[in-house]
């Protein structure tokens, strides 16, 4: 921080439940990356971008995936310097991956370019405000506890906060389990059905695609859990994702964990990362009742174009509303409820195809350049 200050305030802007903040790269290049307390270093995403700056590369790397095959190759660049409003860091390292893999600006529809983890935790105390939209960093000796905020233990280990919740998918039956929190995922919570013996995907559930990894899309199942709780904070009817173990790349014998709490459950609170001493702090935000839905048309769309504002279909579920409907991958949205869909952007699409159970869907989309009206009623299969 610039001397004198304790603390720096920056604005972020908030899609699909992911943090994404300003950057300035070298102080000459301006880019957005994802604010995610699930990586150890910096990433950038478009090789382009580093070849723009004539960042040198030290050294090339390939990534494996859980079974040791190839992923994707990156190359290391050193002494790089970041800037975030007022705080600046210099001589980081950079992973410039050679081919841009997580499409992070197609399934969001903004350009990211890249996510920002650990050097920004193990530094600061982060104090991440979802209802304000609002980080502020303190110097770690300076951050004094605020009123109405409960303080949690966390463990960092390899880089990443763990905390113990528990949790009942069904019955009586309550476990406890250690959670990764994790700002770069966008979902509420995630199970992983090999970390113990008694968690098991409840019925009913779907078959779903889950996210995107380095590795590709990650399926798995969809179900909602009787509940889940941390000291005083309780939830009934959780939406849980359990992911297939081949599309999910994790080494339980690393760092053990029963599974995630992702961006959909953090950004119902006021949270305060403290890795320095092994505490988060969580206060009740706007968004704390908020039902728990699981994609109520069935559609995932991503964004194309040089302004990000054409949306296409690139998944439909089966047994959801849109495929009943006869939509299909490939479609593009064109109007959706009377509103051209080049003046949204694509959280306002999403938020549109899942605004609530029986609400009605009117979409023009265009298939083999010819427009069609597709009608559909939302509903909710768990």
């Amino acid at each position: 921080m610039p001397d004198g200050f304790n603390k720096v305030t920056i604005p972020f802007e908030l899609y699909n439940n992911l943090i994404v903040v300003d950057v300035l790269l070298n102080r000459s290049l301006p880019l957005k990356f994802v604010l995610d307390t699930g990586v150890r270093t910096t990433v950038l995403t478009e090789k382009t971008l580093s070849d723009l700056l004539n960042l040198q590369y030290t050294r090339k790397i390939t990534i494996p995936g859980a079974g040791g095959e190839k992923l994707v190759d990156a190359y290391v660049v050193t002494n790089v310097s970041l800037n975030l409003g007022n705080v600046e860091g210099k001589g980081h390292a950079l992973l410039v991956l050679e081919e841009d893999l997580l499409k992070l600006k197609n399934f969001l529809g903004v350009n990211v370019h890249g996510i920002l983890g650990y050097e920004l935790f193990s530094r600061f105390v982060v104090d991440i405000h979802y209802d304000k939209r609002t980080i502020t960093f303190y110097n770690s000796n300076e951050y004094k506890k605020k009123p109405g905020f409960t303080e949690l233990p966390i463990v960092v280990e390899d880089t990443k906060p763990y905390l113990k919740a528990n949790f009942t998918i069904r019955g009586d039956e309550v476990i406890e389990g250690k959670f990764m929190l994790d700002t770069g995922a966008s979902h509420t919570m995630l199970l992983d059905v090999r970390s113990g013996e008694n968690i098991y995907v409840p019925e009913p559930n779907i078959s779903s695609t889950l996210g995107r990894g380095l590795g590709g899309n990650i399926y798995g199942q969809v179900a909602r859990i009787d509940g889940v709780g941390f000291d005083r904070y309780a939830f009934k009817g959780v939406i849980c994702t359990f992911p297939d173990p081949d599309s999910y790349e994790i080494s339980l014998d690393q760092n053990f964990r029963n599974g995630t709490f992702g961006g959909g459950m953090m950004s119902r609170f006021h949270i305060v990362f403290d890795y320095i001493h092994n505490k988060i702090y969580i206060k009740k935000g706007h968004g704390f009742r908020k039902p728990f839905e699981f994609n109520l048309s069935g559609l995932i769309v991503q964004a194309k174009g040089v302004y990000l504002r054409e949306f296409e279909i690139d998944n439909v579920r089966k047994g959801s509303a849109a495929e009943a409907a006869g939509l299909k991958v490939g479609d593009e949205i064109i109007e959706i409820n009377g509103v051209r869909a080049m003046k949204l952007n694509l959280d306002q699409i999403v938020a549109k195809l899942n605004d609530r159970a029986n609400k009605k869907v009117k979409l023009v989309i265009l298939r083999n350049g010819q427009p069609m009206n597709i009608h559909f009623r939302l509903y909710r299969l768990i």
